[in-house]
């Protein structure tokens, strides 16, 4: 970075935020829920017998009849609105898919599903439609609940997204384009998939053909297990081109849980800015492998502080749970309960050790990047448009930096990585154009071109940095 003086500044940091505009993707995919109520399932085949000889394809059908009578479609009018010239626009309608989760009635779907509603109705296997209502959303994880008044209903079968390994087949059941029961299937191809830079959910991404209207449903294991919600596709042409992507079933039902108890939910934080390790760096720290979050930046007013965490450590697991980089990092402290005691095993000066925090809360103005509702698939790129995650200066570290405003950069990835920006840099100017907040940030980012010129503060150092978007 080549730089040129004309403000004094400081690199504090913490916190999160992203920006980079909405997730990458086209959208629509599901929930699943708690426990078996109707038992062991003695027609489905043990995973063995699914299998089969090497030369034949898995044989789903002892899933499908199982559970396919508790995955429903979901049908939505929307509510009118007014756009921003106060013309008021009539709702239209939309659909998607969702699953049952108990007996009495609740079901799993995604918040892009249902958002904005003015009406939600259901509909089973066996023809019968109920009136929905909206028990509780969360646009962050794009997690939404709903209820029918109804009992002795089917459910599903939650298992454990953990115990699955990339290569192994997956099964969905929705609703694409309102075709009901539609059975697709394929493999995981990666776990741990991040498109905003503080999304607290790492996706597991597969190639399962899923179209609109998929959205909300369940994705099976082969022991007819809901391992993931589907929720978004990479598509250049609004269709499926073998890129899909589902909400870890053990996230969605954390969300569920808060949902349907307190109607919102809460996410912990633990106030440091990390980074991914690279194999180089890793092997510099004595590591045997990349794997963990390296601390870019303390916030010296948070629990990590408190708790004794230094940048430059390398976060290696939470309570006992080992990470394998950032963004399960950032899932797994979003699910600790602001006030608990929690666990870090963290890797310094060549050895690991174990450090007691006490979880702090996001607080309500850390907002992530969120799927819109699409009624009509559109073509988007794979990209965030800047990758940072910010937060914004406070009044004193303004005034202690003597700046006239700026945000303060918690993680880089993506075009802004590529530019040479890092955790704790100070991003004080777009274009020239004084940033007073996360939302000035994102507006800004939103409306440029194909590349901005940024003005950064590191170490009082001030510099223009030219970054190519996404």
């Amino acid at each position: 970075m080549t730089t040129k003086k004309y403000w004094r500044g400081s690199a504090a940091v913490c916190v999160v935020l992203a920006i980079g505009g909405a997730y990458t993707l086209s959208h629509r995919n599901a929930d699943a829920s708690v426990s078996d109520a109707q038992g062991p399932v003695s027609s489905l085949r043990a995973a063995s017998d699914i299998i089969g000889s090497r030369s034949s394809a898995p044989d789903f059908s002892g899933i499908v009849s199982r559970y396919s009578p508790a995955v429903v479609h979901i049908g939505v009018k929307e509510a009118v609105s007014v756009d921003e010239n106060g013309e008021r626009k009539s709702g239209g309608e939309a659909l998607g898919s969702g699953f049952i989760i108990s007996q009495d009635g609740y079901i799993l779907t995604n918040n892009h599903v249902v958002d904005g509603a003015s009406s939600v109705s259901v509909k089973l296997t066996d023809g019968r439609e109920f009136r929905a209502r909206v028990i509780g959303k969360d646009k962050t994880t794009d997690v939404a609940v709903v209820k029918i008044e109804a009992t002795n209903l089917p459910t599903v079968k939650i298992g454990n997204p953990d115990n699955s390994k990339v290569g192994e087949w997956v099964v969905a059941i929705g609703s694409p384009y309102g075709f009901d029961s539609t059975v697709t299937s394929g493999i995981i191809s990666a776990k741990s998939r991040s498109f905003s830079d503080d999304s607290p959910i790492p996706f597991i991404q597969t190639d399962v053909p899923v179209n609109p209207g998929n959205s909300g449903g369940p994705l099976f294991n082969l022991n007819g297990e809901v391992i993931g919600i589907n929720s978004m596709i990479y598509s250049r042409t609004g269709g499926f081109q073998g890129l899909s992507f589902a909400i870890p079933i053990d996230a969605a039902m954390h969300v569920k849980d808060q949902l349907v108890s307190t109607g919102h939910v809460t996410r912990g934080r633990i106030g440091v800015g990390v980074q991914p390790l690279s194999a180089e760096q890793a092997k510099k720290l004595g590591l045997d492998s990349a794997a963990g979050a390296l601390v870019g930046s303390v916030d010296p007013s948070g629990p990590a502080q408190a708790a004794g965490l230094r940048q430059g450590d390398v976060i290696v697991a939470v309570n006992g749970k080992r990470i394998g980089n950032t963004t399960e990092l950032v899932g797994q402290v979003a699910q600790l309960s602001p006030g608990t005691d929690a666990t870090l095993n963290v890797w310094r000066n060549g050895g690991e050790r174990k450090l007691s925090i006490t979880v702090g809360a996001q607080s309500s103005d850390v907002a992530s990047a969120e799927p819109r509702m699409q009624q009509e698939p559109r073509q988007q790129q794979g990209r965030p448009r800047l990758g940072v995650a910010v937060r914004p200066l406070s009044e004193d570290e303004q005034q202690e930096a003597s700046l006239p405003g700026g945000v303060i950069v918690q993680q880089a990835t993506g075009p802004a990585a590529e530019a040479g920006i890092e955790a704790g840099d100070i991003i004080v100017a777009v274009d020239g154009k004084v940033i007073h907040g996360v939302e000035q940030l994102k507006r800004m980012i939103a409306q440029a071109d194909d590349s901005v010129s940024l003005t950064v503060v590191r170490n009082g150092e001030e510099a223009s940095v030219d970054v190519t978007l996404g």
